[in-house]
């Protein structure tokens, strides 16, 4: 504490008991978490290279965080580390419109930037469920993706240069700003989605597109999610690619209209929400192909939208989707990923889990990319039925690794991954991993514990 205070203003170091336990765990309610030292909020890349200089000095553990959405347990802190949180550091450095980029501080929202951004006439893709919350050192973090990554990718696509504090205290950047370049290892590539356990990224440059046409909106109601994932598979194997494609079922929109009112339609077990960006003809075009996949795949009721409106409200709806859940008992979010043409028979296996293990499962989804999130839920204090839940946890991530897929797509391995980890890579594979970590941070200073557990001295 005297080191960090010698090396910061004051009113960068945190203290405060009360004050501390609110940075304590991310969003990942089953995670476990420790008790930090301090909270720091530094404004600037020299502060943030003070307090990892600092905590290098007493090897004392840093655990970087955002703005605390993220879903595994990978902000957590662990006892007497400093947490190092970037909130403050909200600059957008720079947009350039003539090379397409834009340069911002880690703390910088998702949807800000954005904003900035769209009155520029330009367009950041990646949209996590919680841009109006998350930050862009966070989606760094986890290699985030979103609702239009099914067309566009996710934040790896889109970050050009890292500025980054490594596990030595050094300032490096990492990367280019020009189109192309081959200088050396893709350490930016590693970096994103690294989890805070390879460095502290103090400055993001991430590279921007056009603003896109409005999109057109095509819904389809199901009697079942495999009725659903099967038009998914239809949606693929059309050769359609659509600015998105999001899977919501019955549970998740009751949860959502009980907490906001929104008015929403309950008529089916599942929604299937499609959208393309397409201009012009061709727009015309794929939102009737996805209609007949719709139909194809079993849609009870299917049809391009005429409400811009109505449509807008079933995607905030997605978006609202774990926040309304979470108002009904303890969360335990999935992530896996599996092949679009296996889409079906994931979605046919986490039923049969929730149904073996006794256990209720919401689902939502990133459907379009197989990007699938079941929510597993249980009462509040009911033991029994967490552990349930953990046991349909677990057979849900064999099951994506069996059929080809992985065991996180978008949230990261953080804490609540790390058995799944272990599944799906192998041990020579996981031995690369912890070689690149020893070579980053040879201290093991940088959010010990977190992806895969640090070996015993």
């Amino acid at each position: 504490m005297a080191a960090l205070l010698a090396a910061l203003p004051a009113d960068r170091v945190l203290g405060d008991d009360d004050v501390v336990r609110s940075y304590v765990h991310d969003e990942a309610e089953w995670a476990p978490f420790g008790t930090p030292l301090a909270v720091v909020r530094p404004r600037s890349t020299a502060e943030v290279q003070a307090v990892v200089r600092a905590c290098l000095e007493h090897r004392t553990p840093v655990v970087p965080r955002g703005a605390g959405t993220g879903l595994s347990g990978g902000a957590n802190a662990v006892d007497g580390c400093v947490v190092l949180s970037t909130e403050h550091m909200r600059d957008v450095v720079a947009i350039d419109p003539v090379e397409r980029y834009a340069v911002v501080q880690p703390g910088v929202v998702n949807d800000d930037l954005r904003a900035a951004c769209a009155a520029q006439g330009l367009w950041y893709p990646p949209d996590p469920a919680s841009s109006p919350w998350s930050t862009l050192g966070g989606n760094v973090a986890t290699n985030a993706g979103g609702v239009c990554c099914v067309k566009y990718g996710v934040t790896r696509d889109y970050v050009l240069e890292l500025e980054v504090v490594n596990g030595l205290g050094e300032v490096v950047r990492l990367g280019r700003r020009t189109a192309k370049g081959v200088v050396g290892y893709d350490m930016v590539g590693l970096m994103v989605g690294s989890e805070g356990t390879l460095g502290v990224v103090t400055e993001v440059t991430v590279r921007l597109r056009p603003a896109r046409e409005p999109e057109r909106t095509v819904v389809g109601y199901f009697d079942s999610v495999v009725d659903a994932g099967r038009a998914v598979e239809a949606v693929g194997a059309a050769g359609v690619t659509p600015s998105a494609l999001e899977l919501v079922d019955r549970h998740c929109l009751a949860a959502v209209d009980e907490w906001k009112n929104m008015g929403l339609s309950l008529e089916a077990a599942v929604v299937l929400l499609g959208r393309t960006d397409a201009p012009g003809p061709a727009g015309d075009a794929e939102a009737e192909a996805m209609l007949r996949c719709f139909e194809a795949g079993g849609a009870t009721w299917a049809a391009a939208s005429t409400d811009p409106a109505e449509a807008e409200a079933l995607f905030s709806a997605r978006r609202l989707a774990y926040p309304a859940l979470e108002r009904l008992g303890p969360l335990l979010t999935e992530d896996v990923c599996v092949p679009k043409a296996a889409v079906p028979e994931m979605l046919a296996r986490i039923e049969a889990a929730a149904v073996r293990n006794d256990v209720l499962i919401a689902n939502i989804a990133h459907a379009g990319d197989g990007n699938l999130h079941p929510l597993l839920i249980t009462p509040p204090g009911d033991v029994e039925a967490r552990a349930r839940a953990q046991v349909a946890f677990g057979e849900i991530m064999r099951d994506a690794v069996a059929l080809g897929g992985t065991v996180t797509g978008e949230h990261g391995v953080g804490l609540l991954k790390r058995d799944g980890l272990a599944h799906e890579l192998s041990a020579e594979v996981v031995a690369m991993q912890r070689a690149v970590k020893a070579a980053l941070d040879p201290h093991g200073i940088l959010n010990p514990g977190k992806v895969f557990p640090d070996p015993a001295p």
